[in-house]
């Protein structure tokens, strides 16, 4: 089991880092300027993450993905609360790759004034989704260290 030691952390921060842009970005939209001329490291990073970042951590967590099952072998499938996790995270993956990713492009290199509502509201829906995802996430998190019995 040591090759399941060492791929096993790898793959859960490939995991993170996969939806982090899609869950912080909606919170670094201001009014004043487009994301895209933020000054802020962390807001270019996650732009960048969101761009060919997400292609390369993608692969990543195939390949770590395919090394875990391949380790596991059918123990995957008796482990219910691991196939609900599995499922949630593609529900996951979902939203962020056919809500997110496109509502955020839209909104991120646009610049609004500060009584423009549509925008606004259009930003407040984004974050909302992140809300969501980050409950999904959460969800993940519980099934994995609680391994309940489904």
């Amino acid at each position: 089991m040591p090759l399941f030691a060492i791929v096993l952390p790898i793959h859960v921060v490939l995991a993170v880092a996969l939806f982090l842009p899609a869950l912080l970005l909606p919170f670094a939209l201001r009014t004043n300027r487009p994301a895209t001329e933020s000054k802020s490291a962390p807001v270019r990073f996650l732009l960048r993450m969101e761009g060919t970042g997400s292609v390369v951590i993608g692969v990543g967590l195939i390949a770590t993905g395919a090394i875990l099952i391949g380790t596991l072998g059918l123990q995957v499938v008796d482990q219910p609360w691991l196939l609900v996790a599995l499922a949630i995270y593609a529900v996951n993956l979902a939203i962020a790759f056919f809500i997110q990713r496109p509502n955020l492009r839209a909104l991120v290199g646009l610049r609004a004034a500060w009584d423009d509502r549509v925008w606004q509201a259009a930003a407040r829906r984004q974050r909302y989704v992140s809300y969501a995802m980050a409950g999904l996430i959460g969800v993940i998190g519980y099934l994995m260290s609680a391994k309940p019995q489904l």
